[in-house]
């Protein structure tokens, strides 16, 4: 960790999406092995990914764009509701444009929905990828590097069962097993281009970093109320709300604790 904590932070950036992408891969490849996995263990994984994100969120990305925001002599409600606001639009836009080019699709429909659900978390892997370079980014102006790790924890704890969902039902469609992982994995891979360009962008345009860390939040808790949340909680209610409550106290403690 002494180590890591020395790295330039756009090195961090890349290091920390290489990690989410790689549980990705990890995930995916769970294709080989199973032809199903135990519902209740997802939801949970959901459901604390879902906790973990949300406190992230505010503890990681939106508290410490606020404090910049008073640093810099902003407005900081106007400078942060926009950033939060366009961030989280900008998810909504992609869903709606997935759910628009999945109206004009005529395939079969076990293919179409696997290749449906592996666009939207392609889609959604971009914001996921630019909130950690953003957070590494800002640990340049003081910000705790234990939020971003954690922040970087989390959204690779959702992304294990991401890859799982995207390489499974496109074998269950017929691809081969070798194709559906490589599908499944090649969902994460837009993370570390993203999680660069964000730590660049938080490094050398420090003057828009509120902005930039106020879109992360809102794009986090945008994918979270779209994708986490009701995915986790179509199965076993109870099991997806103690995964979201231990999620947030985890990352609240550590945060608190060691930020």
């Amino acid at each position: 960790m002494e180590y890591f904590s020395r790295l330039h932070p756009v090195l961090q950036g890349l290091a920390a999406t290489l990690f989410t992408y790689g549980v990705t891969a990890l995930g995916a490849s769970l294709v080989f092995f199973f032809k199903k996995v135990n519902k209740g263990l997802i939801d949970t994984m959901l459901g604390f990914a879902a906790g973990v994100m949300t406190a992230a969120s505010f503890f990681s990305l939106l508290k410490p764009s606020v404090e910049l925001s008073v640093k810099l002599g902003y407005n900081g409600w106007l400078i942060n509701g926009f950033g939060f606001m366009t961030g989280g639009l900008f998810v909504v836009l992609s869903d709606v444009l997935m759910s628009q080019y999945d109206k004009n699709k005529k395939t079969d429909d076990k293919l179409r929905r696997a290749a449906l659900f592996t666009a939207a978390v392609t889609m959604h892997n971009i914001p996921e990828g630019l909130a950690v370079g953003v957070a590494f980014g800002s640990v340049a102006l003081g910000a705790p590097l234990t939020g971003a790790v954690m922040l970087a924890v989390g959204i690779g704890l959702q992304n294990f069962p991401e890859g799982l969902c995207v390489s499974m039902p496109l074998y269950l469609s017929g691809k081969s097993r070798a194709k559906s992982f490589f599908i499944g994995q090649a969902s994460g891979i837009v993370e570390p281009f993203a999680g660069v360009l964000g730590a660049l962008f938080a490094v050398t345009a420090q003057a828009l970093l509120p902005i930039a860390l106020s879109f992360s939040a809102g794009a986090m808790i945008s994918v979270v109320c779209s994708e986490l949340i009701p995915e986790a909680f179509e199965g076993n209610k109870r099991l997806a709300q103690f995964g979201v409550i231990a999620g947030f106290t985890v990352m609240m403690t550590l945060d608190i604790a060691l930020g």
